[in-house]
């Protein structure tokens, strides 16, 4: 009977433990909205109103920058890594492993990662992945989400109905929803051209569906959302140093965060890795090199 008593004690402290630690987090949920090739040289053109609600609601900046090269995978686990491709060693557009050694790698074998981190401190967090570009699955670390879901079908429907469903049955803490446009118009049509700006407006409407997919959940007033991108594109590409290519967008909005804030100090891929660390109240492994943007909260 002791025995037994003391054990569910022991419980009881860790149950206690797990809460307070969860109650020191900004909000209860994140939804990261990502657009790939979404450069922010659009945004005096493109008509996205969901989008810009959520500027005039948050905090933004059009001014963060890619790490070089400006392409896919080396700025995708840069932005979930908190450190550049020297350190990570994903350093082309498709790695599917690091092309280099990686400096520190965790017990899951991976470069330390803002998913890692959060399961290791809240083993019962529900986190999901939903991507279209299968890329995706090897810059994320898939042992310590989830539901890792790759979506294929007509781009942008399924995957945002199926981030939608998602949203509403499980209410995660964290969500990502990784769509792989408007990079496809950008290498297929051009950069800075009529269906480029078509698509995005199309992609708009999908983060309109999300957000009221978190309000249909009954979790809104306690999300952060945030929109970003891995690089932007200049005539039919990206990967090279031009602003065209290497600024993309960052907005953030929702609990705990400034309203109509423009974003001042100068933000890397690599510093939203610890941004979503400190609304998780994570400790930053020392090994990052980016550091939150801590003007954004109030």
């Amino acid at each position: 009977m002791k025995q037994n008593r003391f054990f569910s004690l022991c419980a009881a402290a860790l149950l206690l433990v797990s809460c307070s630690d969860k109650s020191e987090w900004t909000a209860g949920h994140v939804v990261f909205i990502g657009m790939d090739g979404w450069g922010s040289y659009c945004m005096d053109k493109a008509d996205m109103p969901n989008v810009r609600a959520l500027m005039e609601k948050g905090s933004y900046t059009l001014e963060k920058r890619s790490v070089l090269p400006s392409s896919s995978a080396a700025n995708w686990a840069s932005m979930f890594m908190g450190a550049g491709p020297e350190l990570h060693g994903y350093t082309t557009w498709g790695s599917q492993k690091p092309d280099l050694p990686p400096r520190v790698v965790g017990e899951d074998g991976m470069f330390p990662n803002v998913f890692s981190l959060l399961r290791k401190a809240a083993p019962e967090a529900e986190i999901g992945h939903l991507y279209e570009w299968s890329g995706m699955h090897y810059v994320v670390d898939t042992a310590a989400v989830s539901l890792d879901c790759h979506s294929t079908g007509e781009s942008g429907v399924n995957l945002t109905r199926e981030a939608v469903g998602y949203i509403k049955e499980k209410k995660p803490e964290l969500t990502l929803v990784i769509f792989d446009q408007p990079d496809g118009v950008g290498h297929q049509i051009g950069h800075d051209t009529p269906a480029y700006y078509a698509k995005v407006h199309e992609l708009d409407g999908y983060v309109g569906e999300i957000v009221q997919a978190v309000k249909d959940a009954g979790i809104y007033d306690d999300t952060i959302f945030i929109l970003s991108s891995d690089h932007g594109g200049i005539n039919l590409g990206h990967g090279g140093k031009s602003m065209q290519e290497m600024q993309s967008p960052f907005i953030i909005c929702g609990k705990g965060i400034k309203k109509g804030y423009i974003i001042e100090d100068s933000m890397m891929q690599f510093d939203i890795a610890p941004t979503l660390a400190h609304i998780f109240g994570l400790e930053c492994p020392q090994v990052w090199i980016g550091r939150p943007m801590l003007e954004i909260f109030e």
